[in-house]
């Protein structure tokens, strides 16, 4: 039997490769901007105390902070500054799981290409708003807009079913989280650098019009949003199919009516294995910090290098071994075998009182983790009918979002209450539970 390949399959085969190039420059840009805050948060916090005193939104803050810390018997100095950068992230999952199916749906709707102008257009405004967050409540504003645009993301996974068969789409969606993992890894370090540059320093009138000392890490992120919406409506074309006109508009806060998404066989599970995956895997990276500091001494720049580290990792297994053997063993074995590996790496982690111990722990939880997301947006996709991806992926992606937001809360509870070795032995038993559920998944047919 031949295995010559038709011209109508190679045409779509070269117009996917072209495709998957620009979703993956168009989320790189995106995400190293997202990134850039980051390294920010402890001298933000120290920043707006200073400017607003003991009377503005973000004194209120930090004594809620330092009560909640007390309640749970943590090192308060310490952890109020964390829990500062987490509720900023947190504001922005949260915004990220209100929004993500709206604009899903609306790329169903009107197109992918459009939705995502929208969206770029409006992390570009946030960016604008950054530059000018002289006070905190400005700060919260841009947040906030950030967040409800951030669903670009589930429109992006959208175009990646749009142009991909189901036996090359994890290979697609490895795209997505290659481009996490270099932004992951880039925009933290741009910010750090860039921090170093205070433009009130040398123009003090500036800060008259709310300029401050994180304008110049905004003014690299509002470039690179300016870049990528250019680049977005110049070069991004529209894959959306003719079917998904139909598609519905709609939006529930209840995430429980959300886990019931269709009637699609697989969907429901998927959503549910994806949200109690990332509630465990965002709390236990959240709290990494912590234990680093704790056990070995690890500051600001040891730190960076255990992120560095897994984003190395997810990089080369999401841009080598999924990208290259993802249609060879499947989407659900390969998700399968990854969440074995993140339940020994967080046992491992765990227990580290060393450098080596606590690496090889991240190396298992790298490598895990890099199989087990563009897997399980492949089989969410691949469950889904051509005319829905949009809104089925929007919701995925929204529940994600939900699992990054309530992760590092119910982490930092428990890290403070139990210790970190009980508290990974509880992440690593909770990863038991999407294992089983990501078992009994139907088997995806091959196209």
């Amino acid at each position: 039997m031949s295995t010559a390949t038709s011209p109508e399959t190679e045409a779509l085969d070269t117009r996917a490769r072209s495709v998957l190039k620009i979703v993956f420059l168009t989320l790189f840009l995106d995400l190293v901007g997202f990134s850039i805050i980051f390294p920010l948060f402890p001298s933000m916090l120290e920043y707006y105390l200073g400017q607003e005193g003991g009377a503005g939104p973000v004194a209120s803050l930090v004594a809620a902070l330092e009560r909640f810390t007390e309640s749970v018997g943590a090192p308060s100095d310490i952890a109020v500054i964390v829990l500062f950068g987490g509720v900023l992230s947190s504001l922005y999952s949260i915004l990220q799981f209100l929004f993500a199916p709206i604009l899903g749906s609306l790329s169903d709707r009107y197109g992918r290409r459009p939705v995502l102008l929208f969206s770029v257009a409006g992390i570009l405004i946030s960016y604008v708003l950054w530059f000018f967050a002289g006070s905190f409540a400005l700060l919260i504003a841009a947040r906030c807009l950030g967040g409800i645009m951030s669903g670009n993301i589930s429109t992006a996974s959208a175009v990646v079913a749009d142009v991909t068969s189901t036996r090359n789409r994890p290979k697609g969606m490895a795209i997505i989280g290659v481009a996490f993992g270099l932004g992951f890894i880039l925009g933290p370090a741009i910010g750090g650098f860039s921090a170093a540059i205070d433009l009130t320093e040398r123009w003090p009138e500036l800060a008259r019009y709310g300029v401050n000392p994180f304008s110049v890490p905004a003014a690299v992120a509002l470039l690179l949003a300016v870049v990528n919406l250019v680049f977005v409506y110049a070069k991004f074309p529209e894959t959306r199919p003719e079917s998904a006109k139909r598609s519905r508009v709609e939006r529930s806060i209840n995430p429980l009516l959300l886990f019931k998404t269709e009637s699609y066989p697989g969907v429901t599970r998927t959503n549910l294995t994806n949200f109690i995956y990332l509630t465990a895997f965002a709390g236990m990276e959240f709290s990494l910090t912590f234990l680093a500091m704790d056990r070995l001494g690890y500051g600001p720049r040891q730190n960076a290098y255990i992120f560095l580290f897994v984003g190395i990792v997810l990089v080369l297994v999401q841009g080598g071994y999924v990208r290259r053997q993802s249609a060879k063993i499947g989407p659900k074995r390969m998700c399968i075998q990854g969440l074995a590996l993140v339940a020994p790496g967080l046992v491992v982690i765990g227990y580290a009182h060393s450098a080596p111990v606590l690496y090889a722990g991240l190396f298992l939880l790298a490598v895990g983790s890099g199989q087990v997301i563009p897997c399980l947006t492949a089989l969410a996709s691949i469950y889904t009918p051509p005319e829905e991806q949009g809104r089925v992926l929007g919701v995925f992606r929204s529940l994600g979002a939900l699992g990054r937001g309530l992760g590092p809360l119910i982490a930092c509870l428990l890290y403070w209450r139990l210790g970190a070795t009980p508290m990974y032995w509880l992440g690593a038993i909770a990863i038991l539970v999407p294992l089983a559920l990501a078992v009994s998944l139907p088997q995806p047919n091959e196209e």
